[in-house]
């Protein structure tokens, strides 16, 4: 049996609990899927490769070397859906960087506005082609607001995989609203990431048990190509 991260996290009560009540197959997908890139740019990476507390002294919201693993994770998955036909959408706040959902003080920013316009830009690592569509949104999910949900159902779209940040806000939000909107939703565990571990892990969980599938990227891989087969056949 395959240890989930989340594990580490358990009290004896929860891991009694899971073993009665816990999530035992996968809900899985539909034949119509598209891969959902949520908020995936410089100001929660950084523009380098370091440590979250080296990051964190100019990207206060960075989430470090984690969150770069997870965009190289994501970028293979990526050029997957590309290679399958799989429609792909990016996701990012505003370029206002106004979070008017945040209840929490913030002092005045320190950044040049050059470079908190950089931190708006997705990496390069994921950025869109041509026929790729991006979305900007005002609120954490990437439903609420937008024209998300309009583009899927015009595409006959029944599911979305989703990669990005956080996995405690912007994912956890948009995935409950996929699965409100009856969307089957899936979470690739290596394309999610998030600035504090427990969180991380406790919100997979949860979504895992709730909401979304919540697989590993070979799996994803897997299901990207095996629609793309039968594409290939249908054509």
């Amino acid at each position: 049996m395959t240890t989930r991260g989340w594990e580490q996290y358990f009290s004896e009560r929860d891991k009694e609990h899971d073993k009665l009540r816990g999530k035992q197959e996968l809900a899985g997908f539909g034949s119509n899927p598209a891969l959902v890139l949520i908020d995936m740019y410089y100001s929660v990476l950084g523009l380098q490769r370091e440590e979250i507390f080296e990051s964190m002294k100019i990207w206060p919201g960075s989430t470090g070397l984690e969150g770069w693993k997870a965009v190289d994770a994501t970028a293979e998955l990526l050029a997957v859906a590309r290679e399958n036909q799989i429609p792909v959408f990016h996701v990012k706040g505003l370029d206002t960087i106004i979070k008017p959902w945040i209840h929490r003080k913030r002092g005045p920013s320190a950044m040049s506005p050059e470079l908190r316009k950089k931190g708006m830009e997705i990496v390069d690592e994921v950025k869109p082609i041509p026929g790729e569509i991006v979305i900007e949104k005002s609120a954490p999910s990437a439903f609420q607001g937008t024209p998300l949900s309009f583009q899927l159902v015009s595409l006959g779209i029944d599911t979305v995989i989703v990669c990005g940040e956080t996995t405690s806000g912007c994912v956890r939000a948009s995935v409950v609203d996929g699965a409100t909107q009856r969307f089957k939703m899936g979470v690739v565990e290596e394309g999610v990431f998030d600035r504090t571990e427990a969180s991380h892990w406790m919100n997979l969980y949860d979504l895992h048990q709730k909401y979304a599938d919540v697989v590993f990227a070979d799996y994803a891989k897997e299901y990207f190509r095996s629609i793309g087969a039968q594409k290939a056949i249908t054509a």
